[in-house]
């Protein structure tokens, strides 16, 4: 107990029920090259449908880590995605579409952090809008804000003549330059029809669209009556934007506008001016707050819910943007409308963009990560993505696949693919902390409705989620039960017995096809090549299971006193551990030492801790053997069980 200077009653309360915790090994990682979505920052994706929604659908260019990333998720639901684009090439880095009539600057912000930390406070020379983030799915954005009253509604001087069937409007004592914004609304005749602007040309002539539903013109009679304009997105909001509750509240007019986010040309919906995103009500008042106490200030609302857009600056005809709400704004009495442009995807990411990606996962203190997926890995990453990643964390494990070429038209002669596939491995280094399966497959792209050759590495990580799930990760993945792969329409390469012999020698783990029996992981090599248990899959997976465990749980060790009392409770906290993995089939027996016989004076005195752990490991079957012994009528089985 502590000491007490003066009589009286101390409750102390020691904790004796801590055990080693269940740690995760379901959770992947990959540096992909995607169309949309935040750069550099890794996102925790649980679906297909979340990859889709985060970084859009696949195009040729991004397909292969598309369908990796997808295809692991279609076993697990935990994979961290790390976008990466071309940032080092000149001229085609990727960029971000902005509303700059002039592309005088290229802008890349790479995600939220990034815009917080270096745009936030306003972007010169890109307009009053910039796309979230880069690609060229930027150029189909349009944002329009209504600003006042006025440019909800409004009533056009003078009087319009519309000629049936024509597209073609002329006006007698008319401003269109002035009053009337392309996308407009003009309401035509005595049935009220509402027709969208598609130009101004001059004071007195402006040329029509369509109807608001977005038919073709076909108006049968001429009408010039026609005085009444209206911002394009009139109905998709309740009423014209006027004076907030807030405003007024402190003197202030005249601070509402309506946001609308459209998608111009279709890319994002598949119908073109399709509206994304609606912000109704927002305020120019920097201080603007809601009922509910959240802000309400425009720029700071698009920015926190907006999926598409950052705000860059406030436009110069909303007189006081951004001051306090006691202020009479000056609201434009004009829609300001204004499409997106030279955002860009930039070449294919080269492999410094794929390996600072694929950095984010390099300290296992930063991120829990049990599985990188290579995707289409060359070399280089290949080799970064062991040495400097996988060997240093020593807690994951590096799935990679051959090249395409190894695999793909390439039957030259009989053993090419082998060869090749070999070849490459023979590039890389030895370690138990990576593996590499045989190829390819030819999947369907049902986002394009075509079929496209995608590398297997993401499909291999994905059975050992699946196995975790299923039994533990010290069961072997391959195999009839659990090796089965998903969406193969063929495989370009399935290596015959004797080729996969060959390639087994290797550590290279064939996948195969059997008809009627699906697409088979077949091997369960770690890329080791000195004879060791870590040699296998199950054995390397369950040793990070055990290590990550125990360390974790001997964190609350540190600091105690190196006596027999903390010796005892170590033992007494990884023992139970050891005999649940040892019920689980994961080891076949175990011992731990932590007393004085490893815990000398000598170590005591440098302040260290020592515990050995011994493990004998459960090993999967590889190789069966089935002996057929026919026996003569009169023979006893005992007399001949056991000889052969």
């Amino acid at each position: 107990m502590a000491f007490q200077i003066s009589p009286g009653v101390n409750v102390s309360e020691i904790d004796l029920t801590r055990v080693v915790p269940a740690v995760s090994t379901t959770e992947g990682g990959i540096a992909a090259h995607l169309r949309w979505g935040p750069t550099d920052k890794r996102v925790l994706i649980d679906s297909e449908n979340a990859l889709v929604n985060t970084f859009q659908t696949p195009d040729s260019n991004t397909a292969i880590d598309f369908f990796t990333a997808a295809d692991f998720l279609s076993y697990g639901n935990a994979l961290y995605v790390t976008r990466v684009i071309n940032t080092v090439t000149t001229g085609e880095t990727g960029r971000n579409a902005h509303a700059a009539s002039a592309n005088t600057i290229d802008t890349v912000i790479k995600n939220e952090d990034d815009y917080e930390d270096n745009y936030s406070s306003g972007i010169s020379g890109v307009g009053d809008w910039v796309a979230k983030y880069p690609g060229e799915l930027g150029n189909s954005l349009k944002v329009s804000v209504c600003p006042s009253a006025n440019a909800w509604q409004s009533t056009l001087s003078g009087n319009l003549a519309y000629t049936a069937n024509s597209s073609a409007v002329t006006g007698n004592n008319t401003l269109f330059d002035s009053e009337v914004t392309a996308g407009d609304i003009i309401v035509f005749g005595p049935d009220r029809e509402l027709i969208k602007v598609a130009s101004v040309e001059s004071n007195t002539a402006l040329t029509l669209a369509s109807r608001y539903s977005g038919n073709t013109v076909t108006i049968n009679t001429t009408h010039s009556s026609s005085r009444t304009r209206r911002w394009e997105h009139f109905l998709n909001f309740d009423q014209s934007p006027g004076t907030s509750a807030y405003a007024t509240t402190r003197g202030g007019s005249g601070d509402e506008l309506h946001v609308a986010v459209v998608d111009e040309d279709g890319e994002w919906t598949g119908t073109q001016n399709a509206i994304l995103e609606t912000f109704s009500k927002v305020s120019l008042a920097s201080d603007a707050k809601k009922s509910d106490g959240s802000t309400n200030y425009y720029k700071e609302v698009v920015n926190q819910q907006s999926k598409y857009v950052w705000w860059a600056r406030h436009n110069p005809a909303n007189g006081q943007a951004g001051t306090k709400a006691s202020t009479t704004f000056g609201g434009d009495g004009e829609p300001q409308t204004v499409s997106l442009i030279y955002g860009r995807d930039g070449s294919l990411p080269t492999n410094a963009d794929k390996i600072n990606g694929y950095n984010k996962f390099r300290d296992a203190a930063d991120v829990d990560v049990s599985l990188l997926l290579g995707s289409d890995a060359n070399q280089t990453i290949a080799v970064h993505l062991i040495n400097n990643i996988a060997e240093v964390r020593k807690d994951c494990l590096v799935c990679l696949s051959p090249p395409k070429a190894t695999v793909v038209n390439n039957s030259g002669y009989d053993s090419s693919e082998m060869d090749d596939v070999i070849a490459f491995r023979d590039t890389l280094p030895s370690t138990s902390y990576a593996t590499m399966d045989s190829g390819w497959k030819y999947r369907y792209d049902k986002y394009n409705d075509l079929y496209r050759y995608t590398p297997l590495n993401g499909d291999v990580a994905g059975l050992m989620v699946r196995t975790d799930t299923s039994r533990d990760p010290w069961f072997s993945p391959a195999g009839f039960n659990r090796g089965n792969i998903k969406n193969v329409i063929r495989l370009p390469y399935v290596p015959r017995e004797a080729q996969r012999d060959q390639l087994y020698k290797k550590g290279i783990n064939p996948v195969v096809s059997f008809d009627g029996q699906g697409t088979i992981l077949y091997g369960d090599k770690t890329l080791l090549n000195e004879p060791s248990a870590f040699d296998r899959i199950n054995v390397r997976r369950l040793f990070i299971v055990l290590e990550k465990a125990i360390s974790t749980a001997s964190k609350f060790t540190l600091f105690e006193f190196n006596d027999e009392f903390t010796r005892a409770q170590f033992k007494n906290l990884v023992e139970p551990f050891l005999r649940d993995v040892k019920g689980r089939r994961g080891i076949t027996d175990f011992r731990v030492v932590c007393d004085g016989s490893n815990n000398t004076g000598e170590v005591i005195d440098r302040n260290e801790f020592v515990g050995d752990i011994y493990i004998k490991p459960n090993r999967s079957i590889n190789f069966i053997q089935l002996n057929f012994v026919a026996v003569r009528s009169g023979v006893a089985f005992e007399e001949i069980v056991g000889q052969f």
